[in-house]
């Protein structure tokens, strides 16, 4: 496989209040917050629209699960089927199956520490 990981996708973390941590950011440093935190756009190197989200989730969230982490990191991927498989040969353990919508793929593993990584093969026109 040529790249497995293309860039940051996003970050999501636990929080007590998502909503008044989202207004916090919001007042305090000029993000543009909606319902899921915030949706960063930028331009990759051959000039394609692209997107990177930051959210919080409530503290008790099953999302991050079987890891008990305060976060998760979500990358963005090419060709996540077949880079699901070839993880899979190498011995990283794939949590789940891989789950298709409008907007991309996503698949999720365990790094050595049990952080659990989201793996995402994004259609970024999905979002214009």
């Amino acid at each position: 496989m040529k790249n497995r990981v293309t860039g940051l996708g996003g970050f999501f973390f636990k929080t007590k209040d998502p909503d008044a941590i989202k207004k916090w950011y919001k007042l305090h440093l000029g993000i543009p917050t909606d319902q899921y935190g915030w949706t960063f756009w930028w331009k990759d190197k051959e000039g394609n629209d692209c997107s990177t989200q930051w959210s919080p989730f409530n503290d008790d969230t099953n999302y991050f699960a079987p890891c008990e982490k305060e976060f998760m990191m979500n990358f963005r991927v090419e060709n996540l089927e077949e880079l699901l498989k070839v993880l899979k040969e190498e011995g990283v353990t794939v949590v789940g199956e891989m789950e298709t919508y409008d907007y991309g793929k996503f698949g999720w593993i365990l790094d050595p520490e049990g952080n659990k990584l989201e793996l995402w093969e994004p259609v970024d026109k999905a979002f214009l």
